[in-house]
């Protein structure tokens, strides 16, 4: 698709990029549209967050963003249903001393039950964040505890000691070592979570993380691109690598190494982190390439290849919606947001208030983050604490 290059053009961009509030979704005074449409078709009235293009299946992940965003939206009774849930039926009704399963479903024989009792720690790393945010927040010491809780079991569970590196958020307990090698996800590593667990958590392992995921970015993102998964090779460093046969991917499986589903959530991660924040253009330095495809391109590819050459597929919708606050941190930018933000707001569905013509969960969820943060619901301070709009009304 090719770039507008008309003086009419330029200025309709200009335009939409100076409207942003009505394009993600309404002033952050009103009700949060988009969430509660999400939560109309993707929660049910336990508090299971479920994916219907997913056999109707749950993950932790879900279950952790949903808990985020009604926490942003201060949706009390909807964080309450969402944990209580995932501790029954993920965490042996306890997360304080139970990482929660990643996957819940339908088996072969028709019964609802934990169908992989791996954790994920992406999920669990919002977990534990959200509820010791909560417990700042909602002034509540029992979410502060069991957020404190799960913060131990992460510590001790999915970190691991890279040689040669030092402390790294593994992607779950089991199956992420190959003989001395390790499989990291750098989409898992939203630094300014880990900046918050630092401060209050100061002997953990979170400090010496948050001084390398800058360097795990920089050294696996080859030609500036965030990749999917990669391979840690001690004494040799970090390589793109396929998606290992037992990982949680929202996506279909990629053919090869590259940069897709998840490393989507890089760039939207780094979008997000406070302007005062040292880490902030480390994370930017690392990851430059996909603004500078943006400047000349509609749209994110669906997939980057190890060799950082994007591919001809167009991304889903909600690859727009993860960029917007990545290029923001860019100069000269406002032409490829506005672009993004137009292609957003003509896949709005106006009947289910959702985006993208088949309403994909995984679509959802990133525009949640995206226009979320945009519209200043929420955003995270210089040392990764959870600011919320509704705590200034």
């Amino acid at each position: 698709m090719g770039l507008s290059t008309s003086r009419a053009g330029k200025r309709a961009l200009l335009i939409v990029a100076l409207s942003m509030c009505s394009i993600t979704g309404g002033c952050k005074e009103g009700p949060w549209q988009l969430w509660n449409s999400y939560a109309s078709r993707f929660i049910d009235s336990q508090g299971r967050v479920f994916d219907p293009n997913g056999d109707q299946r749950t993950t932790s992940e879900g279950q952790a963003y949903a808990l985020f965003f009604s926490l942003a939206d201060n949706d009390r009774p909807a964080f309450n249903r969402v944990l209580a849930w995932t501790e029954k039926n993920l965490a042996s009704g306890d997360l304080s001393t139970h990482l929660p399963a990643w996957l819940w479903g339908k088996d072969k024989d028709g019964q609802w039950k934990i169908l992989d009792a791996n954790s994920a720690s992406d999920a669990d790393v919002w977990m534990a964040y959200t509820l010791l945010e909560a417990g700042r927040l909602w002034k509540s010491s029992g979410d502060t505890n069991l957020g404190r809780g799960m913060l131990a079991l992460i510590a001790s569970k999915e970190v691991v000691s890279l040689p040669g590196f030092g402390p790294m958020l593994v992607p779950g307990p089991a199956g992420f070592q190959l003989g001395s090698n390790w499989i990291l996800n750098p989409s898992y590593l939203p630094i300014f979570l880990f900046e918050r667990f630092a401060a209050l958590d100061p002997a953990g392992p979170w400090q010496q993380i948050v001084l390398s995921i800058p360097k795990l970015l920089a050294q696996s993102s080859p030609h500036g691109y965030a990749m999917d998964w990669v391979e840690y090779v001690p004494g040799d460093g970090f390589y793109p690598m396929p998606k290992p046969s037992d990982a949680n991917q929202n996506g279909p499986n990629a053919a090869g190494p590259g940069g897709s589903y998840d490393a989507i959530r890089v760039y939207l991660w780094a979008g997000m982190i406070d302007s005062h924040d040292p880490s902030r253009d480390l994370v930017l330095q690392a990851v430059p390439a996909m603004s500078g495809f943006l400047a000349n391109h509609d749209v994110p590819r669906e997939m980057v290849s190890e060799q950082g050459i994007p591919g001809e597929q167009d991304g889903p919708v909600g690859f727009s919606a993860a960029v917007m606050p990545y290029l923001r941190a860019y100069p000269d930018s406002s032409r490829a947001i506005a672009r993004q933000m137009i292609r957003l707001s003509a896949q709005k569905d106006a009947a289910s208030g959702l985006y993208g013509k088949d309403k994909a969960y995984y679509d959802q969820n990133l525009s949640l983050f995206a226009t979320g943060f945009l519209d200043r619901r929420f955003w995270f301070g210089p040392g990764g604490e959870l600011n919320v709009e509704w705590k200034r009304r």
